[in-house]
Protein backbone atom coordinates (compact mmCIF):
# COMPACT_ATOMS: atom_id res chain seq x y z
CA UNK A 1 0.00 0.00 0.00
CA UNK A 2 0.93 3.49 -0.66
CA UNK A 3 1.45 5.80 2.22
CA UNK A 4 -1.17 8.72 2.38
CA UNK A 5 1.55 11.37 2.54
CA UNK A 6 2.72 10.09 -1.11
CA UNK A 7 -0.81 10.63 -2.74
CA UNK A 8 -1.36 12.98 -5.46
CA UNK A 9 -4.64 14.13 -6.84
CA UNK A 10 -5.07 15.48 -10.19
CA UNK A 11 -8.39 16.19 -11.87
CA UNK A 12 -9.11 15.92 -14.60
CA UNK A 13 -10.52 19.33 -16.73
CA UNK A 14 -12.17 17.25 -19.27
CA UNK A 15 -15.48 16.65 -16.76
CA UNK A 16 -15.42 20.31 -16.67
CA UNK A 17 -17.51 22.98 -18.70
CA UNK A 18 -15.65 24.18 -21.78
CA UNK A 19 -17.01 26.96 -21.94
CA UNK A 20 -15.22 28.49 -19.17
CA UNK A 21 -12.26 26.33 -18.86
CA UNK A 22 -9.94 29.41 -17.51
CA UNK A 23 -12.74 28.95 -14.06
CA UNK A 24 -12.28 25.41 -14.00
CA UNK A 25 -8.70 25.85 -13.96
CA UNK A 26 -9.21 28.25 -11.00
CA UNK A 27 -11.51 25.66 -9.47
CA UNK A 28 -9.05 22.74 -9.56
CA UNK A 29 -6.35 25.06 -8.37
CA UNK A 30 -8.53 26.13 -5.38
CA UNK A 31 -9.49 22.38 -4.59
CA UNK A 32 -6.04 21.60 -2.88
CA UNK A 33 -5.45 19.04 -5.66
CA UNK A 34 -1.44 18.33 -6.43
CA UNK A 35 -1.96 18.68 -10.70
CA UNK A 36 -4.19 19.49 -13.13
CA UNK A 37 -5.06 16.89 -16.06
CA UNK A 38 -5.42 17.57 -19.60
CA UNK A 39 -6.55 14.75 -22.01
CA UNK A 40 -5.82 15.72 -25.72
CA UNK A 41 -7.60 12.99 -28.11
CA UNK A 42 -6.94 12.99 -31.67
CA UNK A 43 -9.76 11.33 -33.24
CA UNK A 44 -8.04 8.31 -34.35
CA UNK A 45 -6.12 6.73 -31.41
CA UNK A 46 -9.50 7.04 -29.52
CA UNK A 47 -12.95 7.71 -31.35
CA UNK A 48 -13.24 11.22 -29.16
CA UNK A 49 -11.84 14.82 -30.10
CA UNK A 50 -10.78 17.38 -28.13
CA UNK A 51 -8.39 19.80 -26.98
CA UNK A 52 -4.97 21.31 -28.38
CA UNK A 53 -2.00 23.21 -27.81
CA UNK A 54 -3.99 26.48 -27.86
CA UNK A 55 -6.55 25.12 -25.40
CA UNK A 56 -3.24 23.81 -23.30
CA UNK A 57 -1.96 27.32 -23.31
CA UNK A 58 -5.23 29.09 -22.21
CA UNK A 59 -5.13 26.67 -19.11
CA UNK A 60 -1.96 27.18 -18.21
CA UNK A 61 -2.40 31.65 -18.66
CA UNK A 62 -5.34 30.66 -15.53
CA UNK A 63 -3.46 28.89 -13.44
CA UNK A 64 0.20 28.45 -11.89
CA UNK A 65 -0.88 24.42 -11.49
CA UNK A 66 1.75 21.46 -12.68
CA UNK A 67 -0.14 20.69 -16.07
CA UNK A 68 -0.62 17.15 -16.72
CA UNK A 69 -0.77 16.43 -20.01
CA UNK A 70 -2.27 12.95 -21.62
CA UNK A 71 -1.34 12.97 -25.43
CA UNK A 72 -3.64 9.74 -26.63
CA UNK A 73 -3.07 10.02 -30.31
CA UNK A 74 -1.09 8.54 -32.53
CA UNK A 75 2.89 10.40 -33.29
CA UNK A 76 2.72 12.55 -30.71
CA UNK A 77 6.27 13.01 -31.47
CA UNK A 78 5.78 15.30 -33.61
CA UNK A 79 3.58 17.70 -30.80
CA UNK A 80 6.15 17.40 -28.63
CA UNK A 81 6.98 20.95 -28.80
CA UNK A 82 4.43 22.51 -29.29
CA UNK A 83 3.08 21.19 -25.95
CA UNK A 84 5.94 22.39 -23.82
CA UNK A 85 5.38 25.98 -25.68
CA UNK A 86 1.86 25.76 -24.18
CA UNK A 87 3.14 24.66 -20.97
CA UNK A 88 2.60 21.43 -20.49
CA UNK A 89 4.96 20.01 -16.94
CA UNK A 90 4.55 16.53 -18.10
CA UNK A 91 3.84 14.92 -21.36
CA UNK A 92 2.13 11.23 -20.85
CA UNK A 93 2.60 9.35 -24.40
CA UNK A 94 0.93 5.57 -25.07
CA UNK A 95 2.93 3.17 -25.94
CA UNK A 96 0.13 1.75 -28.17
CA UNK A 97 0.58 4.75 -30.54
CA UNK A 98 3.73 5.71 -30.93
CA UNK A 99 6.54 4.04 -33.40
CA UNK A 100 9.76 4.88 -31.27
CA UNK A 101 8.40 4.76 -27.47
CA UNK A 102 11.97 5.48 -26.34
CA UNK A 103 13.15 7.85 -28.46
CA UNK A 104 10.15 10.07 -27.85
CA UNK A 105 10.43 10.06 -24.09
CA UNK A 106 14.24 10.84 -24.12
CA UNK A 107 12.77 13.70 -26.74
CA UNK A 108 10.10 15.18 -24.37
CA UNK A 109 13.01 14.83 -21.27
CA UNK A 110 15.39 16.76 -23.53
CA UNK A 111 12.73 20.04 -23.34
CA UNK A 112 13.14 19.77 -19.32
CA UNK A 113 9.98 18.62 -18.70
CA UNK A 114 8.98 15.19 -17.16
CA UNK A 115 7.57 11.94 -19.27
CA UNK A 116 5.19 9.61 -18.62
CA UNK A 117 3.90 6.40 -20.65
CA UNK A 118 0.67 5.28 -20.36
CA UNK A 119 -0.97 1.94 -21.31
CA UNK A 120 -4.41 0.85 -22.12
CA UNK A 121 -6.08 -2.26 -20.27
CA UNK A 122 -5.03 -4.94 -22.98
CA UNK A 123 -1.86 -4.27 -23.06
CA UNK A 124 0.66 -6.70 -21.22
CA UNK A 125 2.00 -6.20 -18.15
CA UNK A 126 5.01 -7.64 -19.68
CA UNK A 127 5.94 -4.38 -21.62
CA UNK A 128 6.14 -2.58 -18.38
CA UNK A 129 9.39 -3.13 -16.85
CA UNK A 130 11.49 -2.10 -20.03
CA UNK A 131 10.88 1.67 -19.57
CA UNK A 132 11.00 2.02 -15.73
CA UNK A 133 14.09 3.70 -16.00
CA UNK A 134 13.02 5.78 -19.19
CA UNK A 135 10.32 7.62 -17.98
CA UNK A 136 9.18 9.54 -14.78
CA UNK A 137 6.01 8.09 -14.43
CA UNK A 138 4.02 4.80 -15.75
CA UNK A 139 0.07 5.77 -16.22
CA UNK A 140 -2.48 2.65 -16.29
CA UNK A 141 -5.55 3.16 -17.69
CA UNK A 142 -8.41 1.71 -15.90
CA UNK A 143 -11.22 2.20 -18.77
CA UNK A 144 -10.37 2.23 -22.10
CA UNK A 145 -9.17 5.51 -23.28
CA UNK A 146 -11.20 8.20 -24.92
CA UNK A 147 -13.98 8.67 -22.72
CA UNK A 148 -15.02 10.16 -19.73
CA UNK A 149 -17.90 8.41 -17.17
CA UNK A 150 -16.45 5.01 -17.76
CA UNK A 151 -16.65 2.58 -15.27
CA UNK A 152 -13.79 1.26 -13.26
CA UNK A 153 -11.97 -1.95 -14.79
CA UNK A 154 -10.86 -4.17 -11.29
CA UNK A 155 -8.63 -6.30 -13.65
CA UNK A 156 -6.10 -3.34 -13.81
CA UNK A 157 -5.41 -3.59 -10.20
CA UNK A 158 -3.12 -6.85 -10.99
CA UNK A 159 -1.25 -4.28 -13.07
CA UNK A 160 -0.79 -1.79 -10.77
CA UNK A 161 0.30 -4.10 -8.26
CA UNK A 162 2.81 -5.52 -10.52
CA UNK A 163 4.15 -2.17 -11.42
CA UNK A 164 4.55 -1.40 -7.86
CA UNK A 165 6.10 -5.17 -7.10
CA UNK A 166 8.86 -4.40 -10.05
CA UNK A 167 9.85 -0.92 -8.95
CA UNK A 168 10.05 -2.54 -5.42
CA UNK A 169 12.14 -5.49 -6.60
CA UNK A 170 14.65 -3.11 -8.71
CA UNK A 171 14.75 -0.78 -6.71
CA UNK A 172 13.05 2.01 -8.72
CA UNK A 173 12.51 5.63 -7.35
CA UNK A 174 11.01 8.85 -8.51
CA UNK A 175 12.26 9.50 -12.09
CA UNK A 176 12.95 6.12 -12.95
CA UNK A 177 16.38 6.53 -10.61
CA UNK A 178 17.61 3.09 -9.84
CA UNK A 179 19.36 3.05 -6.18
CA UNK A 180 22.48 0.83 -5.36
CA UNK A 181 24.39 0.69 -2.40
CA UNK A 182 26.72 3.74 -3.93
CA UNK A 183 24.35 5.90 -3.95
CA UNK A 184 22.85 8.82 -2.36
CA UNK A 185 19.26 9.46 -3.37
CA UNK A 186 17.69 6.88 -0.62
CA UNK A 187 15.75 9.93 0.04
CA UNK A 188 14.14 9.55 -3.61
CA UNK A 189 10.29 9.28 -3.39
CA UNK A 190 8.78 5.94 -4.54
CA UNK A 191 8.26 6.14 -8.39
CA UNK A 192 4.82 7.65 -9.67
CA UNK A 193 2.26 5.59 -10.93
CA UNK A 194 -0.41 6.86 -11.78
CA UNK A 195 -4.62 5.92 -12.71
CA UNK A 196 -6.71 6.99 -14.73
CA UNK A 197 -10.49 6.20 -15.38
CA UNK A 198 -13.65 5.46 -12.74
CA UNK A 199 -11.71 6.43 -10.30
CA UNK A 200 -13.78 8.00 -6.90
CA UNK A 201 -13.16 6.73 -3.39
CA UNK A 202 -14.07 3.56 -3.30
CA UNK A 203 -11.69 2.63 -6.83
CA UNK A 204 -9.37 5.02 -5.39
CA UNK A 205 -8.59 3.70 -2.34
CA UNK A 206 -8.24 0.33 -3.87
CA UNK A 207 -5.54 1.10 -6.53
CA UNK A 208 -3.79 2.85 -3.17
CA UNK A 209 -3.80 -0.09 -1.89
CA UNK A 210 -2.48 -1.99 -4.97
CA UNK A 211 0.56 0.58 -5.36
CA UNK A 212 -0.24 3.97 -6.92
CA UNK A 213 0.07 7.17 -5.86
CA UNK A 214 -1.32 9.25 -8.44
CA UNK A 215 -5.36 9.48 -8.84
CA UNK A 216 -6.96 11.23 -11.74
CA UNK A 217 -10.54 11.85 -11.48
CA UNK A 218 -13.08 13.46 -13.72
CA UNK A 219 -16.82 13.25 -12.98
CA UNK A 220 -16.38 12.17 -9.40
CA UNK A 221 -14.89 15.59 -8.48
CA UNK A 222 -16.67 17.75 -10.62
CA UNK A 223 -19.86 16.56 -9.57
CA UNK A 224 -19.31 16.87 -6.23
CA UNK A 225 -20.99 19.65 -4.26
CA UNK A 226 -17.39 20.28 -2.68
CA UNK A 227 -14.55 19.62 -4.86
CA UNK A 228 -12.08 19.78 -1.90
CA UNK A 229 -13.76 17.91 0.78
CA UNK A 230 -14.16 15.10 -2.64
CA UNK A 231 -10.19 15.36 -3.22
CA UNK A 232 -9.62 14.93 0.55
CA UNK A 233 -11.78 11.55 0.43
CA UNK A 234 -9.00 10.68 -2.67
CA UNK A 235 -6.09 11.23 -0.55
Amino acid sequence: MTKQSQIKVAPSILAGDFGHIADEAKRIEASGADYLHVDVMDGHFVPNLTLGPQVVAAINRATDMFLDVHLMMYNPYDYVERFVEAGADRLIIHFEASEDVEETLKYIRRCNIKAGLAFCPETSMSMIPKFLDKCDMILLMTVHPGFGGQEFMPEVLEKIQFTRDVCNRLNIRAGGKTLNADSDDFDLPPFDIEVDGGINAETGHQCIEAGANILVAGSYLFKAPDMSAAVKTLR
